[in-house]
């Protein structure tokens, strides 16, 4: 731990370790893109697999750490405030960065089926709070081995899916316009493949190192400001930690590889949901879900109402467009306002 420090001190440290999240992220995008198209990964494989577990890293970090010192509340708060946080990035992508609906895009059913499977596994999470958590053994709850064990299965579904493509779209925008990309810095085109994976490595290092100072400040934050910490993880912790998925959303849209930013979104939160057990290993006081109070809960149900909203997007595909972007995104942008001032009353109560 870094000690005690002021709360002045204490927010700029914060402040700072997110501006490094978000530097890296954006490295990311474009080393991660480069490292495709040399290996010759699909966006939808690098957006799901490997983007969303390099992008997820401030979040299995801060998640740990605050396991391991016993802060259930930001955990949680942490890990599922940030599935309504992160959805909302794809609101802001439409809004500013792609033209048409951000949902017309997607040329096979997959994104929807990865949508529908977080709904799925945030309805049982949500059970599981209302049953209670049963621990298994060493105070690891059988809930939270459920959860993570589905994680590889599921998986192993959207690549079978992808792979078949059962049924595809007929009303499409035109293609994404790869060619037209702002951000390919010659590094990344030009560096030989044992230097393009150092630099990806040393991205993931600032990112490591930049997560864990969040998280062991944010802790520290809601102690001084008096604030519950699940509230502290879902309004403040979330945001910084998903700085990457912003900035390599964000990049992947001004790439024009809009299913790629989808399928990082989506991906992430479905690791969010299986960074249950790890935290749950690291918590030492019992099951971690056992701990889940009215704050966290209520983020649940706002994830899974955010990523509803663009199952639906997604399955009409010719979403009605309101100020530069879909009715979906603006709706769910609104959600995560509505997330973040329910949130608080809660935890005022």
């Amino acid at each position: 731990m870094i000690g005690p420090l002021s709360l002045s001190t204490n927010l700029a440290l914060f402040a700072l370790a997110t501006g490094l999240i978000w530097w890296a992220g954006s490295r990311l995008v474009v080393l991660g893109d480069a490292l495709a198209t040399r290996f010759g990964m699909t966006r939808e494989v690098l957006g799901l697999v490997f983007l969303a577990t390099v992008t997820s890293l401030p979040e299995i970090v801060t998640s740990l750490t605050a396991a391991s010192v016993g802060n259930a509340p930001l955990v949680l708060g942490n890990l599922f405030g940030g599935i309504t946080m992160q959805t909302a990035i794809l609101a802001v992508v439409d809004i500013f960065f792609v033209r048409q609906a951000l949902t017309s895009w997607p040329r096979k059913p997959t994104h929807a089926l990865e949508a529908a499977l977080i709904v799925v596994l945030l309805n049982a999470l949500l059970a599981i709070s209302f049953l209670g958590e049963v621990e298994l053994f060493l105070g690891i709850g059988i809930g939270a081995l459920f959860l993570t064990l589905v994680y590889p299965a599921a998986i192993l579904v959207l690549r079978a899916y992808d792979e078949r493509s059962p049924w595809l779209p007929v009303d499409l925008p035109e293609a994404e316009k790869t060619d037209e990309v702002i951000l390919k810095p010659k590094s990344a085109q030009t560096a030989t493949d044992k230097n393009l994976m150092a630099m990806t490595l040393l991205a993931v290092l600032v990112v490591l190192v930049a997560g864990y100072v969040t998280a062991d400040r944010a802790g520290e934050i809601a102690r001084q400001t008096g604030l519950q910490s699940s509230f502290v993880g879902i309004a403040l912790l979330a945001a910084s930690t998903s700085m990457p998925e912003v900035s390599t959303t964000i990049a992947a849209a001004r790439m024009g590889a809009y299913t790629m930013a989808i399928a990082n979104i989506f991906g992430s939160n479905l690791i969010m949901i299986a960074l249950v057990l790890p935290s749950d290993i690291f918590y030492r006081e019992g099951p971690i879900l056992a701990e889940l109070d009215r704050v966290v809960q209520f983020s649940i149900v706002c994830g899974m109402l955010v990523t509803s909203i663009y199952v639906v997007g997604l399955l009409i595909r010719r979403t009605p467009r309101w100020f530069g972007a879909g009715v979906d995104s603006w709706l769910v942008l609104a959600l995560y306002g509505a997330t973040l001032i329910g949130s608080y009353v809660l935890a005022l109560g």
